[in-house]
Formats: C-alpha cells, sequence, structure tokens
C-alpha cells in the first residue's frame, strides 16, 4: 500500500473495500454565500453550516472506522509549505481568475491562512474607483462545492485524472487537486490533467460524477450538463495512449439538461455490491430518448461504437450481473422523482454491499431493505451502540437535512483514492 511513505492510489472498481479515501468537511466557504448568489455557487438553497457540519461528521466518522482518510485543506497547507509549489499554485490561481495583483499579497501568506483564503474565498480590496464598482465582495470567490470532492479529480487505477470543471466558479478546486497530487508528497501515481486535453476549447469538460470505474476494464461515463462527448473522447484518447496493448470498454450514457439533480450519472446510477446497483428507473431503464453507447478499445484505438439498450443490459453481457434496485422504490413515479431530486440514487459503497446513504429516502431504504440490506443509522455506529456487519449487506444512513441542497449525497462527498481488489 505505501511506497517510500506514500499511500500508491489504485481504484479498479466502485465497491472494493475502501483504504483510503479524500474528504473536504465544509466550512465557511458554504456561509459565504447568499440568496442572491446561490444560482452561480450551483446550489439550490443557501445552507446551515452548523447542521450541515453536523451531518458531515457522521459521514466522516464512519469512513474513519474503515478506512484511512485524508482532508483537502491539511494537503494543502502542507503544499503551501514547500515555496516553489506555493508561487506555482498561486500564479496559476491569479492568471485564470483575473486577480494578478493580488499575487505578492498571496505569496506572503502564511501556508494556513493562504489555504484558508483558497478555499473560503478572498475578499477584494476596495482601493479603486474600479474596485469599489464591481459588484463582488470577493476577489477570490469562496469553493462553496468542495466539499464534493468526488468533482475535481477521479482514481482510475493508478492515476488521478485532474476534471476540467464545467463552471469557473469550480476550476479552483482542479488546480488544487492538481498541485496536491503532483507534490508527490502524499500519493504514488500517474497524472492526466484534463485541463490539458485541449486547453482552448470549451467544449471539452469532465467531472467526477460521471465517471464511474465498475471494474478495471470497464468505465462507465455519463455524458450531460457537465461532462461533454468532447472530454470523453480526449480521455478515451488519453487512456488508449496509456494502456495501449489493453482492452477496454466504456459505456455511455447520455443525461438530461434538466432538472439540475440529473446533473451527474451517479445521480441516476451507482453500484452497491457485486451484484446489485441503484438506479433512477425512468432514466436507466424506461424507453426515452436518452441513449447508451458501447464504445470497445482495442489495441491502442476505439475498434467498435453501438448503441445498447441500457447499462445493465451490456455489463451483464461483459460479465458484469447486476440487479436493479429502484430509486424512490418501485410502486409510486412521485416517489422515485423526489428521492432522485434528494439524491436518493447517490451512493457510495466502502465495501462490497456495504454502502452509505442519507436517511431521509425512505422509500429507497424500503426498496433496499426487501432487497436484503440492514438499515443503520450513522450515528449508532458513532456511539458503539451499533457494528458494520461483516457479512450481510448494509446500508449506514446520515442525516440529510442540509447537505442535500449542495446537490450532491455520499458518493459526491467522497473521493477514493485506495480500493483493495473485488472477488467477481
Amino acid at each position: 500500500m505505501q511506497k517510500s511513505g506514500r499511500i500508491s492510489l489504485n481504484v479498479q472498481s466502485e465497491i472494493g473495500k475502501l483504504e483510503a479515501v479524500l474528504l473536504h468537511s465544509p466550512g465557511a466557504e458554504v456561509e459565504n454565500m447568499t440568496p442572491k448568489n446561490t444560482q452561480r455557487a450551483l446550489y439550490s438553497d443557501i445552507l446551515n453550516l452548523s447542521i450541515a457540519k453536523q451531518e458531515y461528521e457522521q459521514l466522516s466518522s464512519v469512513l474513519s472506522k474503515v478506512s484511512r482518510v485524508f482532508y483537502v485543506k491539511d494537503l494543502l497547507v502542507k503544499i503551501l509549505e514547500n515555496d516553489h509549489i506555493k508561487e506555482s499554485l498561486i500564479g496559476k490561481i491569479c492568471i485564470a481568475e483575473g486577480v494578478t495583483d493580488y499575487y505578492e499579497y498571496l505569496l506572503e501568506t502564511s501556508p494556513k491562512m493562504l489555504a484558508q483564503m483558497l478555499i473560503e474565498g478572498l475578499p477584494a480590496k476596495i482601493n479603486t474607483l474600479t474596485s469599489f464598482l464591481k459588484d463582488d465582495y470577493y476577489a477570490l470567490l469562496p469553493l462553496y462545492n468542495f466539499y464534493f470532492t468526488r468533482d475535481s479529480s477521479v482514481t482510475i487505477g493508478n492515476n488521478a485524472l485532474i476534471c476540467r470543471m464545467a463552471s469557473k466558479v469550480r476550476m479552483r478546486e482542479s488546480l488544487i487537486m492538481e498541485a496536491i497530487y503532483k507534490s508527490g508528497m502524499f500519493f504514488d501515481c500517474g497524472v492526466m490533467n484534463a485541463n490539458d486535453f485541449m486547453a482552448g476549447d470549451p467544449s471539452v469538460m469532465i467531472e467526477g460524477g460521471d465517471v464511474l470505474v465498475a471494474r478495471e476494464d470497464v468505465l462507465i461515463i455519463g455524458s450531460g450538463m457537465r461532462t461533454s462527448s468532447q472530454g470523453i473522447d480526449l480521455l478515451i484518447a488519453r487512456l488508449c495512449k496509456n494502456r495501449p496493448q489493453e482492452k477496454f470498454h466504456i459505456i455511455v450514457q447520455q443525461l438530461p439538461d434538466s432538472p439540475e439533480s440529473f446533473i451527474h450519472l451517479d445521480m441516476v446510477f451507482t453500484m452497491l455490491s457485486t451484484d446489485k446497483a441503484m438506479v433512477y428507473e425512468p432514466l436507466i431503464l424506461n424507453d426515452n430518448q436518452y441513449q447508451t453507447v458501447h464504445i470497445t478499445v482495442e489495441g491502442g484505438k476505439v475498434s467498435k461504437i453501438k448503441p445498447v439498450n441500457n447499462i445493465l443490459s451490456v455489463l451483464r453481457k461483459l460479465g458484469l450481473d447486476l440487479e436493479p434496485v429502484l430509486c424512490g422504490g418501485d410502486v409510486d413515479e412521485w416517489n422515485q422523482e423526489r428521492e432522485q431530486w434528494h439524491s436518493g440514487a447517490n451512493f457510495f459503497a466502502f465495501a462490497p454491499g456495504k454502502v452509505l446513504s442519507y436517511a431521509r429516502n425512505i422509500h429507497t431504504l424500503n426498496e433496499l431493505d426487501k432487497h436484503g440490506f440492514k438499515i443503520i443509522p450513522a450515528r449508532d455506529i458513532m456511539s458503539g451502540k451499533a457494528d458494520i456487519p461483516e457479512r450481510s449487506n448494509c446500508v449506514v444512513t446520515i442525516d440529510g437535512a442540509e447537505l442535500p441542497r449542495g446537490g450532491g449525497g455520499a458518493r459526491c462527498m467522497t473521493m477514493p483514492l485506495r480500493r483493495s481488489q473485488v472477488k467477481w
């Protein structure tokens, strides 16, 4: 697992036993928002930070019992202690966000305070007429969405893919993640940077919520409002270059552009175990206008592209026979729609058949109960009242009154760094 004191990244599935994970606990950046700028922040509503932090603590506490946990802010402080990395990162951020006049000020700031500014936001200096008239309090906007650590990077095998975010307000997240991975201080891995694929082409987008590692030779990727077909094509080209002798498969699922709850593939499809997946039935199983495409790669090039019925049908042909568990249950389409909106399909597996989700989606949880998953509140595990069962399937539920307002669930908030191999 470790090489020269670092962790070797290795993720070959969505469900392998979790060994290391990257998190970011929501902080003051979440409160540095008003109803006026929620849309810019990509939120559906403002959050109550104190409650959101309590809910997030349930997630992080459970994961700390089963895995090694890294926190983005801690890693950021450490890399900023290196003057070369500090200069490079600040320079990239200042140029990208048009605040080069703040470069010297940021460079003179201590690593701890600088990390705070880069995440929580930097208030603008009001010392010119232009800055006075500018309708924005911040020179560097807060990273409102950073607690969704899934989106700005993805672990594929032993590589970290730095994502090219669809929204400018999230671009700094990718720059920070690139600096952390490339520092070599914590992780032993290759780095693929989607921001370098075609730097001047705004049509190239790819985010981590759309990328699922089903098996070492199978990726499932959503194509929608945050990940473009151009981004997927360029990722495939890079994978062909990195794996010229391997045969692998890409399954692409088209996603609607609205409502915003369809933001990523993991909002409608996630893997639960070696034989079950959580699906939003209207999009994944029912007839609709959105295509599912199977791409086969052999000998370092795309050898075949064809339409297929749905994700589960092509996975079955590839030897992954997954029984669908329906988000919102199988009785009422209204329940399906309501619970999908609140991340009812967004599950995170920390071992095969052991998953995390929100407690609020009761119809989805009832459906899982019918499929043999024991429902365990995270609070009970934190207090020692309950343990995670070794041999049976379970769903550990976290409170979800505030966190879902940001537009994501358990998978969105977790970025696996290393998982053990799965016995299929």
